[in-house]
C-alpha cells in the first residue's frame, strides 16, 4: 500500500493529489471489474447501495489521504489517519486487555506523528478527514465482506465511485491535460491503483470475513510502522527517536490484543 503511496507522491508535480487519487481509483476499478465481472444482481437493490456507499467512502478516504501526504511526511500522515481505526477498536472492544492495547496503539501513534500544528494545519485537517473516512471504511467494509460477495461488491463500488469522481481528473491543475496524455503518468497512476487499492483492499475483504472489526482495527496499527519504513527508504523521510518508540508501541499493541475479544466483536 505505501510503496504505491510513495510512487503517488512523485506524481504530485504533474497532477493534483486529488486527481492522482482518482487515477488510482480508476486503475483499481478497471482491474477488479475485469477480474470479478460482477453479475447483474450486484447492480441492483440494497446490495448495490451498500457497495456504492463503500466505494465512495473508500475513494474519498484516498483523496483526503493524498492531500495529507502532499503536505506531511508519509509516516506522520498515516499516524494521524490511524485515529480512525483506533476509534473503531475502542468502541467495538469489550475487554480491559483490548482497551489497553488500543490505548497503547494511540500513544504510539501520537509519538510517531510528532505533529506541530503550526507546520501544516491543512495537512493535519486532511489527515483527520482521512481518519474519519477510514473508520467508515472499516464499518462499511465489514458489512460488505460478511454479505458474502465482498470482492464483487467492491468492484461495483469502485466502478461507480470512479465514474462519479472522474471530473476531478480534469481539475487536476494546469498541467493535467498533458499529464493525462503521458503514457508514463497513466502507467504509474494505474500501477498505484493496483499496489495501493486493488491488492490491499481485496486482502482486507478476506481478513474482515474472518475477524471482528476491533481486531482488524488494531492490526492496522502496523501500518504507521510500515509507512514510516517506506517513507525512509523511498522518500528519505528520516524518523526521529520518538517515532521509533512509537513504532515499537504500536507493534506491542498488536501483540497485546487478545484473541478472545475477537469473537465478541465478530458477533457484535
Amino acid at each position: 500500500m505505501y510503496v504505491g503511496a510513495a510512487l503517488a507522491v512523485g506524481l504530485f508535480d504533474r497532477l493534483s493529489p486529488s486527481a492522482v487519487a482518482v487515477l488510482r481509483l480508476v486503475g483499481a476499478a478497471a482491474l477488479l471489474f475485469a477480474w470479478r465481472r460482477p453479475a447483474g444482481s450486484a447492480w441492483r437493490g440494497a446490495r448495490f447501495g451498500r457497495a456504492v456507499a463503500f466505494g465512495l467512502a473508500t475513494a474519498l478516504m484516498n483523496i483526503a489521504f493524498y492531500e495529507a501526504i502532499a503536505r506531511l511526511p508519509l509516516g506522520t500522515a498515516v499516524a494521524i489517519e490511524f485515529c480512525g481505526p483506533v476509534a473503531v477498536a475502542a468502541v467495538a472492544s469489550r475487554r480491559a486487555r483490548d482497551v489497553g492495547a488500543v490505548l497503547l496503539a494511540a500513544v504510539g501513534v501520537l509519538l510517531i506523528a510528532d505533529v506541530r500544528w503550526s507546520g501544516s494545519p491543512s495537512g493535519v485537517m486532511w489527515a483527520l478527514a482521512a481518519a474519519a473516512l477510514w473508520a467508515v471504511y472499516i464499518l462499511l467494509g465489514k458489512r460488505v465482506a460478511t454479505a458474502g460477495n465482498g470482492l464483487d461488491d467492491m468492484a461495483v463500488g469502485f466502478v461507480v465511485a470512479a465514474v462519479v469522481l472522474s471530473p476531478l481528473l480534469l481539475l487536476g491543475g494546469p498541467t493535467a491535460p498533458a499529464a493525462l496524455a503521458d503514457p508514463l503518468v497513466l502507467g504509474l497512476g494505474l500501477g498505484v491503483g493496483v499496489l495501493s487499492s486493488a491488492v490491499p483492499y481485496a486482502l482486507d475483504q478476506v481478513v474482515l470475513r474472518r475477524v471482528g472489526q476491533a481486531r482488524f482495527a488494531v492490526l492496522l496499527a502496523l501500518l504507521p510502522a510500515t509507512a514510516t519504513v517506506v517513507g525512509l527508504v523511498g522518500l528519505a523521510q528520516v524518523p526521529g527517536v520518538a517515532e521509533a518508540v512509537g513504532i515499537a508501541a504500536v507493534i506491542l499493541a498488536v501483540a497485546l490484543r487478545s484473541r478472545e475479544g475477537d469473537e465478541l466483536s465478530a458477533v457484535g
